[in-house]
């Protein structure tokens, strides 16, 4: 039951990032050239967009998730798990997303993962 918490702060991490992306480029947003007033008020105005709110509130449920973990977990045998969210990412990003693929992110990954496994065993 407790690793429920870290795959909940994972779940919601991912979500977070995953809709984020998604809706920015739905709206073909990309920041003005102006100066950064002008960036953070064009980001701000895109809080009020459903899909990026909820992302927004899915990073805040992730948070509370992972107090939770804390409860539990060492964060030294908790943390390493958090690696697991950019292999996550890839996939999804890959199939959902339709961005690239390459076989250096799978390595990358992989690597990650073997890193995981040992740092949560030994």
């Amino acid at each position: 039951m407790r690793y429920f918490y870290i795959l909940g702060t994972l779940f919601f991490t991912v979500y977070g990032q995953l809709i984020l992306k998604w809706r920015l480029s739905e709206l073909k947003f990309t920041l003005p050239e102006g100066g950064l007033v002008e960036k953070l008020l064009s980001l701000l105005k895109l809080i009020f967009d459903p899909f990026i709110f909820s992302g927004f509130l899915s990073a805040f449920i992730a948070s509370m998730f992972w107090m939770a973990a804390m409860t539990k977990f060492e964060i030294t045998q908790a943390y390493p798990f958090m690696s697991l969210a950019p292999a996550i990412v890839f996939i999804l990003g890959v199939w959902l997303l339709n961005e690239t693929f390459t076989w250096g992110k799978v390595v990358g990954l992989v690597l990650i993962m073997i890193g995981v496994v040992v740092t949560v065993k030994y």
